[in-house]
Order: structure tokens, then C-alpha cells, then sequence
């Protein structure tokens, strides 16, 4: 069949090209990246990374001026119980704070988003009869995640050009906030909800004078129904007049603070008593439970939050596009200076840069694998045609990987397309093997027709390219049995491999033929044919001189030089034999640097170009030597066969070494010496320089922004917080490197944001370490004596042939140097320390553990004094531990918050004939104060409050004088009927399915791995509970949690599945083969790999690798070797390893084979002969497979971009692999050699 379809698409070239064609096109429309073409777009959603948050769904339910304790007590402990039998539900987690009830539900990952959203629906409706307070009705969430949160900004007041120049109060811009600018965002396609935060919201108060009530002899009641009956319109159906039909309306709402005061409370004496004459009316400020802070001042803005399942680039472009439509229309002031001030929405967090400058990093790895395998294959076959025939697999194939991922619902993110960088590899190896053949069969059969020639060498190795890309595909197996969180961030790029390696084979196999007989079949013979087609060549390239375009011009004009004078002189041909294929490799080389600059652009262009040709020079170098002296060495090795077969053996031992750790593999030895045998020196100091590596669940992804969320002692006020806030920012701005920080204490208005007043976020936007554009592509600027040129307004001039403008200081080398910075700026007293947090890595962390770092324990309890007080024992205990970062442990102060109690006095309420429901409702209005109505002001909307003033009720004393109105007509002071005490209480109840929780917080070392600190926590925990020092109170329990769960969970489903994977290829090697030796023999590439990987992490963590300079730049820097901790990210490494490893040994065993059948060897001499023969054969492609593949990996172990963070940890294993798996080009070899000499040896007998 396979034949068949090669044969039809070589023979039938028009269909080839029309699909062709048509997978270009279609592939350009679906294009994540931002390609220039004129074509309508349906591209792959784009986001940084995958949402890895848990399914989940809030109910948020409000209930004003109440304490959490009430909350927890009447609305979240109720909700929670019933909420728990939802189908689907894995856990429950809740918080009540002051005024509001959160609960999250956290459903099975299998579960349908919006199936589960119509289920608390169902549930919520049919909620039982007196279950909650009157009047207190709950709600369901938007259709969000945190995650969601995409879009944050101010509105500011800027002039004409754009400068701050304010004049305008936090009163009015929340206003237009509330009524313009959040319904026109809301209305934006993929927009879930626009929440508020920061201002005041106006409302209309209503003062009370207690006195002036007194005298009057008018009650609260009597004026809060009053204020209720004077805000109403009604409808009075219609009246006809003169046969026209008019609409009667009552016009009746409030209009201005004058209707208010004029509203009647009662009439004594035909004499009316207005609210105006027992209170006063005025315009002010509501209360609020959050405020937002911009470098030190007091700022109004918003978070636009997408919809669950939407495309993040998509719904951040919608909402600029409402921006640009309503800029115009916002309220503009003249100040008293003259200036016109704009209201104008200024973003501070826009995730389209982080999004951009990801999959510019992605695009950037892309086009250097592709750039470096031209390369290799100019030097290995030096053939030009070759050359460009296998680089144009390569952008064929990841455009149909990009139609796949577009109507798989596979969304394009940093981890996704990292799918397609690990696959280059194996995707080149394809057309490498099958342009290989094609030349050796063009060397070998020139007489033959060249169609028929090239169906034979496709055909001859459609099925070693089929069983080695399969045994790729299926040892991704394991990835997508991933669950949970790993498996939401790994399976896209399991999805995205598969679709890369697929389309390689169908490109290979139907399109490449077709190409292969253009490339090779076009061969001008008429003299004067060539001369117009080099003229023409000649003059594009001078075009593109014309246009700037310098390297296109060199290589355009250098061919058509060259091929001129050959045609003219013939004699100078020998000469001139390689011409082309020298300006094309110098070409590559200039733009590969160039894009490349793998010495940064310290280096200059100079340097980075005789970086790059010394390394690849030098690779290719050393791999065309090792074809050379292959034969010897292979030679050798069959004759020395015990002896060599220990180096791979010492490798897999030492690999398995590096990864447990040494006590753990060779454990048996003071098992059966003697347990001193551990105290010796060699055993002891094997055993410390080889403890196994550390384990983490994924390494962060630099995004460019933190997220410092400090918490202030939950005592503390709304001025003092707003006050820490302010110094926070204002400490920030001050540090060079930062461009923009806005502060936020307690919540937006937004069932996604429950946090208390105490807690703080500070989104900081630090500078790129060189100015960038929008794409986080580098910019050059003009210099002149080595300065930097400036326009009359201060910025710098752009110049192409400029050099980079670096914006940190020379102190400042990375972001862990501008986090330290930040530490040093916002240290102060009454603020707790943070962990070094971003972002989208706090949503994820939250909504994973319902913690605001990456590590926890959680304390569970029935009783939250009891709780704290453990936390606070566990928060020492854990400052002890080495691994432990001291100043990041926190142990929550649940029970902090001061409560002022007023406890009414029964026996003096009966004898005063009042009940506990007429003071409570009393005291309700007047010291907390209560909405009674709203204003509608066209399309706005303003409360209307009645209280006590502030002087009347803003100390103990004042509330003890607060008069409660009794029978008779007259009034008694509170203190009559109620004392008041002090108490402390919880500022915020959190549970988890019912029951109540703390959490204490910490965070790792620097370089120490999260399982392993976990280990080191649990175990000094463990100790201090057996000696005593720490004793578990009763009813009180505690589990740690964090991200380090998911690595647990995902190495114990990868235990199970990978050995499985590893049989399956294993029988694909056998369906190949037919024999099981000689599977065995190819198998056995995946254990020398899977120790070269290991040896290179081990490599990493050594101080010496590396460590030295090459053209003034340290090569440790260069390739950021640093130890790496075995992640998820470093297991998928592996298993994309494991799917290459074989691939060599697929191609050397078929050969052997095939030599085999063919010489039909008798004796021992014969053999050998007949194994180097096929080695001599094979060696040159394998060893091309292997170089594309090493130094396709360059770019990405080199990689600095955002994103390179996740790239780099996949790369290091499959370059350590494939770097040593090198071995397998004598081991398999060998075994063979042996197999068939053993199978002689009992023919013989």
C-alpha cells in the first residue's frame, strides 16, 4: 500500500502539486505566528502556556456588613454541605470574609465546563427552605478561570501627548469606569466579565441627627420608610386624547440631594417633617473592601477576564478594538492651568507581549533548527539540491502540524509548539535518509530512468523511515496518559510531535519524490539558456541590494558570478566545482549568527559568526573524521568485543547511578559486607557526590513580571494598608530596572478575587534586558563614539546597523537580580515576607492549592485557635530546615482580627418591651448603615444610605450613646440594654469539604528541588513529634501540598506506562525484524540513551563542565548550565529520547541485513567483512541524523527568550542521549556480528 501511494503521487506530479499547494496555504491561514499574508486568518489560539488549573466553579454569595463568622456559620458551611453531592465533585474549598461568601468547586478533570456550571444551577434553584437568610440569594461565577484574568488597566487623566497630568477624582473616574468603560469592554467578543477596582463609588448619604429625631419625635424606621417611598416612577398604562394613544408614566425617582430632603417622614399638625430636618443629606463615598495604588498615587481601573475556552490573543485584540472605539467619547476637563485633561485607559498588564515574545521564541527556535540543518546537509553531501530538497520538508510539515492543531482544538502555547522544536530532529532524519538514498542511487544508476530511480529508493527505505518515525509516536504514549495538571501542560505537546512526525512521513513519502525529480531532473544543457537564467538570477539579487537586502543579494549575485565564468571558462570549472556550495554555506553561517547570536550582542557580528562556524565547523568536522576512521574503529571493536562492550554497559550502570543515587544502587553491598561498609571513604564519598537528582514539578516560565503578595497583620485598617501599599509601590518604582508597578489591596469586584483588605498585589513590569518591540525581538539604535544617539525629545534614533541598547545595570545580570532588588526595596515592618511569584504562576498555584505559593501545609482542624496556634509551631519548626528559605515561611493569623462585640442584655430588653430582632435592626442601620434604594441617573445607578455620622458612632462610647426608640415616644442609650467588649476573631474562615483549614507557607532554597525540601520538612516534622518537641493537638491534622504534587503523580503514572511503551517498541522493532536478537540489538540504543541523558544532567551540575571562555564569553553562561532538577519537563525529554534512540540502530540493522542477504557470508572473516561493508553504507546518514539533530539542539540549550525556561530542561536529555548514543553505531554492529557468528557456529555443528 505504502508503494502504491509513493508510486501515484511520484507518477501523477500535477496532483502532487496542487496539494502541495494547498497545504501551503491552508497551513499560512492557521499559522499561530503573525505572518504578513494576504489571506484571511483562522489562526490556532495562542496563549504563553496551558491553562493547568483545576476544573473549577465558584458560587459567590453576598451578605453586607457581616462578620466571617456569621458568613461561615449561616451562608458557607450550609452552601458547602449541600453543594458536596454534585456528581463530578473532587473537593470543595471555601472562604468567608467580611460581606462575602466564596466557595470553590472543584470538579474531575473529565468533567464538562459548562455541564457542571448547569448543575450547580439545578442545584442552586432547588436549595431548601429557610436554608439561607432572607433575602441572601447566591450566584454562580463567571464562566472563567484566574487564569482568565488577561487584561489589567488604569484610567488616568493624560493630555495631547499622552503624559500623566490627572486633575480628576478617584469619584469620577470610577464612575465612568462603572458605566462606560466596563459594559463597552464587557461587550467584547470572548469577554466573560470586567470587574472594578480601585475609586469610590458615589452614593447618597443620609446622616440621621439623633437629637433632631428626638425633638421631632421621629424613629429610624420612620425615616428609612420615608427615604424607600421617595425614590419610585410608576406606570399608568395609556390615555387616548384626541384618538392619539399617550403612555401615562409617575415620575417620581430621586434627582438631586434636594428631592431627598424634601421627602416627608411624618405630619404633626398639618406641619410636614422633612428628612432635610432630622438628618443631613449629602454626596459622598460608599465603603470599600479594596483600593488600587500606581507608583505611590491612588488609581481607578479594571481586569478584563476571558472566557473559559476562548483564544487569549483573540479576546485581548477584541477588547483594544472597543478601546479604540470608545477613547474618543471619555470625559475630558480643562485644569486651572490650561492643560485639557483626557481620561484615557492605560494597560499595566497585557499578556499579549508575554504571549508574543513565547512564540517569537518558539519561531525564532524554529527557523534556527531549520537554518542549522541546511547547514549540516551542504557540509555532509555537499550537494546544494540535496540541501534544499530536505530543509523544505521542514516548513511544509509544521504547516499541516498547524492545520492538525487548529481543528484538534490543540492551542498554541510555549509547551505546544516545544512539541514541534523536539521533533525537527527525527522530522529532518526522514528526508535525510530518503535524500540520501536518492543521491547514492543517482551515483550508482545513472543510466536509469530518473522517475523510476527515485520510486526504487523511496520505496527501498519507506519501511526503516516508517518503523523509526512510529517507534517515536508511540513512545509519546506515555504523555498522553498524563492527568491532572501535568497532563493538561504536557499532552498538547504530545499531540503536537505526533502531528510534526506524521506530516514528515507523508511529506517524505508523497510530496519529497515529487520534489526530488524537479530538483535532481532540472539540469539546463543549452549554453545560452544558462546564461539568460544566471543573468536573471544576477539581476533579483541586485534588486535585492537595492532593497537593503545585502545576504540575499551576496548569494544571488556570488551564483550567478560564478556559474558565468564557468560557462565562459571552462577551464576554471575544477576550480569553481563548489562555488555555490561554499557562498551558500557562507550565507547560512552569516544568518545564522545573525539570528543566532549565540554570544549575545556583546559579541558583535564578527564573533558570533566565527562562533558559530567553529562550532559547527568543528561538530561536522569531527563526525566527517569519524566517518572516515569508522571502518578501523569498527573494526576494532569486533575484535575486541568483550572489552568494548563494557564502555556502553558502564554508561547504563552509571546513568541508573546518577538518577537514583548511589546508596540506593548498590544498597546490597554493606547489606552483605557489613552496614560499616557505608562509613568507609570511597563508599561515602561516592555516596554524597552521587545522592540522585532532585526532583521538581516544573521549572517557571520567566513572564516577565512578578507578582509580590506580601500580607500586612489582619489588625490593620483600609488607611494603614492603603498607606503600606503606597510605600511598596513607591519603593519599587524607584529601582531602575522596573517600568511600571500597580499595587492592589483587597478585592476587585469580582467573584474570582476573594481577597481580605490585608492582602496585597504588586504587578511589576520590569524592563527587557535590551529594547525590544512589541514581539521581544531586540531593536538596534544609532550610535556615534560609542554613544548612543538621541532625538531632540530624549529617545533613541532606530538604526538598523545600530547596536543594542541594554536597559539593566551591569550589576543586574537576570530576573533573580531584579527579585532580589525588589526584596532589599519592600522589606518593612508590619509586612510579611513573599515567595518569588508571577502572575499566571500565582493563579495556577491558587487555584491548585487554594495557597499563595508553591508550597504549603495545610492544618485541618474544628477549631481555628487551636489550628493557628499548630501553624505558628510548624512555622518555627519549618525555619529550621536548611533547604528552607527562613524569611519566606508564614504561618496564616487566622485568629488576629479585632472584634468589638455587642452583647444585648435579655432581662433588660424584656423589661424595656423590646426584642433582640428590633435593636439588631436598629443598630443594622445606624452604625453599619444600610442601602435603602437606588438612584437612576440615566444609565447609572447610586445607593442611598441611611446612618448615624461618623462622630456618633466611631468609638465605644458614641455606640453606648446610640438611642434606641421605645414605647411611649421616648428613647434609651444602648448602654441600657447592651455592653460592649473586645474580643479577636478570624479575619477570613477558610475549609476545604467542611473542614476548617490554615495554611503555612514556605518556599526552597535557591538550587534545591521541591520534593526533595518536602522530604526534608516532613522528616525534622516526623522527629520532633517522636521526641515530643511538637505535639498534634486532637481533632487537628495536617498534609502538605503544593505544585510538587503533580511531579509525585506524574512519575507514578510514568512508572507504570513508560515500561509498557518500551515493550511496545520493542514488538515494533520485532514486526520489522522479524527476529528477536536482532530486536534486542536495536533495543538496546534506548538504555545507552537513557544513560547518556543522565550523565549529561549529572554534567550540568558540575562546576568544571564547561568552565571556560571562548572569545571572552564563558561557556557555562553560554549554555546556562546550572544543575537541573529531574521535572516533568526532564521526563518528557526522555520520552522523546526513547522514540530516537532507536532510530540509528533501525537503519544500521536493516542495512546489516540486507548486506547479509546479499553476500550470504560462510565464515567468520566473511562476517566481519560483511558488517563493516553495511556500516561503511549506513554511517554517512546516521551520522547526518545525528549532527541535525545535536546541533538543531543548539539553539534551544542556548536559548535565552521568553520560554526557553521550559525548552531547555526537554533539550538536555536528547542532546546528552543522541550525543552518546553514538555508541550504538558499533554496538549494534557487534551484537550483530556475534549473532550471526554464534548462528554459523551451530550450523556447523
Amino acid at each position: 500500500m505504502i508503494n502504491n501511494l509513493i508510486k501515484f503521487f511520484l507518477y501523477n506530479r500535477l496532483v502532487t502539486f496542487l496539494l502541495l499547494v494547498i497545504l501551503i496555504g491552508w497551513g499560512l491561514v492557521t499559522a499561530p505566528f503573525d505572518w504578513q499574508v494576504n489571506l484571511p486568518k483562522d489562526p490556532v489560539p495562542v496563549d504563553a502556556i496551558p491553562d493547568i488549573g483545576e476544573n473549577q466553579q465558584i458560587v459567590f454569595t453576598e451578605w453586607a456588613g457581616r462578620s466571617p463568622q456569621d458568613i461561615e456559620d449561616q451562608i458557607t458551611y450550609p452552601l458547602t454541605s449541600t453543594l458536596l453531592g454534585l456528581p463530578g465533585v473532587k473537593t470543595i474549598r471555601s472562604s468567608s470574609m467580611f460581606g462575602a461568601s466564596s466557595i470553590y468547586i472543584i470538579f474531575e478533570d473529565g468533567i464538562e465546563f459548562y455541564w457542571s456550571r448547569s448543575r450547580i444551577l439545578e442545584k442552586l434553584s432547588a436549595l431548601p427552605q429557610n436554608l439561607l437568610p432572607d433575602g441572601v440569594q447566591p450566584s454562580l461565577g463567571p464562566d472563567a478561570t484566574a487564569l482568565g484574568q488577561i487584561f489589567w488597566y488604569t484610567i488616568e487623566g493624560r493630555d495631547k501627548n499622552g503624559n500623566p497630568v490627572g486633575g480628576w477624582d478617584p469619584q469620577e473616574i470610577r464612575s465612568v469606569q462603572d458605566y462606560t468603560v466596563k459594559y463597552a469592554l464587557s461587550s467584547a467578543p470572548g469577554v466573560s466579565e470586567v470587574a472594578s477596582v480601585g475609586g469610590f463609588v458615589k452614593e447618597y448619604q443620609i446622616d440621621i441627627d439623633p437629637e433632631a429625631m428626638k425633638g421631632f419625635g421621629v424613629t429610624l424606621m420612620e425615616i428609612t420608610k420615608a427615604v424607600r417611598e421617595s425614590n419610585r416612577d410608576i406606570g399608568a398604562k395609556t390615555m387616548e386624547i384626541n384618538q392619539a394613544e399617550y403612555l401615562v408614566r409617575g415620575l417620581g425617582y430621586v434627582k438631586s440631594l434636594e428631592d431627598l430632603e424634601n421627602a416627608v417622614v411624618q405630619t404633626v399638625n398639618n406641619t410636614p417633617i422633612r428628612v432635610k430636618d432630622v438628618a443631613f443629606v449629602s454626596l459622598g463615598s460608599a465603603s470599600r473592601r479594596g483600593a488600587l495604588d500606581k507608583s505611590g498615587a491612588e488609581a481607578v481601573g479594571g481586569v478584563v477576564v476571558a472566557r473559559y475556552g476562548s483564544n487569549p490573543m483573540e479576546v485581548i485584540q477584541n477588547v483594544k478594538e472597543k478601546i479604540e472605539k470608545i477613547a474618543a467619547g471619555l470625559p475630558s476637563k480643562t485644569l486651572s492651568d490650561g492643560t485639557e485633561s483626557k481620561l484615557t485607559i492605560v494597560p499595566f498588564y497585557d499578556r499579549t507581549q508575554l504571549i508574543q515574545e513565547t512564540i517569537g521564541t518558539l519561531e525564532e527556535a524554529l527557523t534556527l533548527e531549520i537554518i542549522i540543518t541546511v547547514v549540516v546537509v551542504i557540509v555532509m553531501l555537499m550537494n546544494l539540491r540535496a540541501s534544499i530538497l530536505i530543509s523544505s520538508l521542514l516548513p511544509i510539515a509544521v504547516l499541516m502540524c498547524f492545520i492538525a492543531m487548529r481543528y484538534f482544538g490543540v492551542d498554541a502555547n510555549i509547551v505546544a509548539l516545544s512539541g514541534i522544536a523536539i521533533a525537527i530532529g527525527t522530522m529532518v532524519d526522514v528526508g535525510i535518509v530518503l535524500t540520501e538514498n536518492v543521491s547514492r542511487h543517482l551515483e550508482m544508476k545513472k543510466d536509469q530512468k530518473l522517475v523510476d530511480l527515485i520510486f526504487e529508493a523511496s520505496k527501498e527505505v519507506a519501511p526503516a523511515i516508517i518503523t523509526a518515525v512510529m517507534t517515536t509516536v508511540v513512545s509519546f504514549i506515555p504523555v498522553f496518559t498524563l492527568e491532572a495538571a501535568e497532563g493538561k501542560l504536557f499532552r498538547p505537546l504530545a499531540f503536537t510531535k505526533t502531528f510534526a512526525l506524521i506530516a514528515s512521513i507523508l511529506v517524505a513519502l508523497l510530496i519529497l519524490p515529487t520534489l526530488a525529480y524537479w530538483f535532481f531532473g532540472f539540469r539546463p544543457k543549452n549554453k545560452n539558456f544558462r546564461i539568460i537564467l544566471n543573468a536573471i538570477t544576477m539581476l533579483v539579487g541586485s534588486i535585492a541590494l537595492f532593497n537593503g537586502q545585502a545576504l540575499a543579494a551576496f548569494v544571488l549575485i556570488g551564483i550567478g558570478i560564478c556559474n558565468l565564468v564557468q560557462i565562459y571558462v571552462p577551464k576554471t570549472s575544477s576550480y569553481l566545482k563548489h562555488s555555490t556550495l561554499v557562498i551558500a554555506l557562507l550565507a547560512v553561517n552569516i544568518l545564522l549568527a545573525e539570528e543566532w547570536m549565540p554570544l549575545g550582542v556583546q559579541g558583535g557580528s564578527l564573533l558570533n559568526f566565527l562562533f558559530v562556524a567553529i562550532i559547527i565547523g568543528f561538530t561536522l568536522g569531527v563526525f566527517s573524521l569519524f566517518i572516515n576512521v569508522y571502518p578501523t574503529l569498527l573494526n576494532w571493536t569486533l575484535n575486541n568485543r568483550k572489552l568494548f562492550l563494557i564502555i556502553p554497559s558502564f554508561i547504563v550502570l552509571f546513568g541508573i547511578t546518577i538518577w537514583l543515587g548511589f546508596d540506593k544502587v548498590f544498597g546490597f553491598i554493606p547489606k552483605a559486607f557489613g552496614e560499616e561498609t557505608r562509613t568507609t571513604k570511597l563508599y561515602s564519598k561516592l555516596n554524597h557526590s552521587l545522592p540522585g537528582i532532585g526532583k521538581e514539578f516544573m521549572p517557571a516560565l520567566d513572564e516577565g513580571a512578578f507578582l509580590l503578595m506580601p500580607t500586612s497583620m489582619p489588625h490593620a485598617g483600609i488607611e494603614q494598608n492603603k498607606e503600606v501599599l503606597k510605600m511598596l509601590d513607591m519603593a519599587v518604582t524607584g529601582i531602575p530596572e522596573i517600568e511600571s508597578v500597580v499595587g492592589k489591596f483587597g478585592r476587585t469586584e469580582s467573584a474570582l478575587d476573594p481577597a481580605p483588605i490585608s492582602m496585597y498585589e504588586n504587578v511589576i513590569n520590569y524592563k527587557s534586558e535590551y529594547k525590544t518591540d512589541e514581539n521581544g525581538r531586540r531593536l538596534r539604535f544609532k550610535v556615534k563614539d560609542g554613544e548612543f544617539i538621541r532625538d531632540s525629545n530624549g529617545d533613541l534614533v532606530p538604526d538598523k546597523n545600530g547596536s543594542f541598547f541594554r536597559q539593566w545595570r551591569d550589576e543586574i545580570q537576570s530576573p533573580d537580580d531584579i527579585w532580589q532588588e525588589i526584596v532589599k526595596a519592600t522589606t518593612l515592618p508590619g509586612v510579611t515576607s513573599a515567595p518569588k511569584l508571577q502572575p499566571i504562576e500565582t493563579r495556577l498555584v491558587m487555584l491548585q492549592t487554594g495557597m499563595r505559593a508553591p508550597m504549603g501545609i495545610k492544618v485541618k482542624g474544628s477549631d481555628l485557635a487551636t489550628i493557628e496556634a499548630f501553624g505558628l509551631e510548624l512555622e518555627d519548626i519549618l525555619r529550621q530546615v536548611p533547604s528552607v528559605k527562613a524569611q519566606a515561611v508564614f504561618a496564616e493569623r487566622i485568629v488576629g482580627k479585632p472584634y468589638l462585640l455587642i452583647n444585648l442584655k435579655r432581662d433588660n430588653l424584656a423589661r424595656y418591651g423590646l426584642s433582640i430582632s428590633q435593636v439588631q435592626d436598629y443598630l443594622q442601620v445606624a452604625v453599619g448603615g444600610m442601602k435603602l434604594s437606588t438612584t437612576i441617573e440615566g444609565r447609572e445607578r447610586y445607593p442611598i444610605r441611611v446612618r448615624y455620622p461618623r462622630e456618633l458612632r466611631d468609638n465605644p462610647e458614641a455606640l453606648n450613646n446610640i438611642l434606641i426608640p421605645i414605647a411611649g415616644n421616648r428613647n434609651i442609650p444602648l448602654s441600657e440594654v447592651a455592653e460592649i467588649e473586645y474580643t479577636r476573631g478570624p479575619q477570613m474562615i477558610k475549609s476545604e469539604d467542611t473542614f476548617l483549614v490554615g495554611y503555612v507557607i514556605f518556599d526552597k532554597q535557591a538550587g534545591q528541588a521541591e520534593v526533595q525540601v518536602v522530604q526534608d520538612v516532613q522528616r525534622l516534622i516526623d522527629e520532633k513529634i517522636s521526641t515530643g518537641e511538637l505535639k498534634l493537638p486532637a481533632g487537628i491534622s495536617y498534609e502538605f501540598a503544593g505544585s510538587y504534587q503533580n511531579q509525585i503523580r506524574a512519575e507514578a503514572r510514568l512508572s507504570i506506562v513508560i515500561p509498557i511503551v518500551l515493550i511496545i517498541i520493542f514488538l515494533i522493532l520485532y514486526f520489522q525484524f522479524k527476529s528477536v536478537p536482532v530486536s534486542l540489538m536495536v533495543f538496546s540504543g534506548v538504555a545507552v540513551a537513557f544513560g547518556g541523558g543522565f550523565l549529561m544532567l549529572w554534567l550540568y551540575g558540575q562546576d568544571g563542565f564547561l568552565n571556560f571562555n571562548l572569545f571572552g564569553t564563558n561557556l557555562r553562561d553560554l549554555f546556562q548550565i546550572h544543575p537541573i532538577n529531574l521535572s516533568v519537563a526532564v521526563w518528557v525529554g526522555f520520552i522523546a529520547l526513547f522514540g530516537i534512540a532507536t532510530d540509528d540502530g533501525v537503519l544500521m540493522a536493516t542495512y546489516l541485513g540486507q548486506s547479509f542477504r546479499e553476500n550470504q557470508p560462510n565464515d567468520k572473516t566473511q562476517i566481519r567483512e560483511a558488517v563493516i561493508e553495511a556500516g561503511k553504507k549506513r554511517v554517512r546518514p546516521c551520522l547526518m541524523t545525528t549532527a541535525t539533530t545535536l546541533l538543531a539542539l543548539l539553539p534551544i540549550l542556548t536559548s535565552t527568550g521568553r520560554g526557553s525556561d521550559v525548552m531547555v530542561p526537554m533539550a538536555i536529555p536528547s542532546f546528552g542521549g543522541m550525543l552518546i548514543a553514538l555508541i550504538t553505531l558499533f554496538v549494534v554492529p557487534v551484537l550483530y556480528a556475534s549473532y550471526k557468528e554464534i548462528q554459523l557456529k551451530y550450523q556447523e555443528e
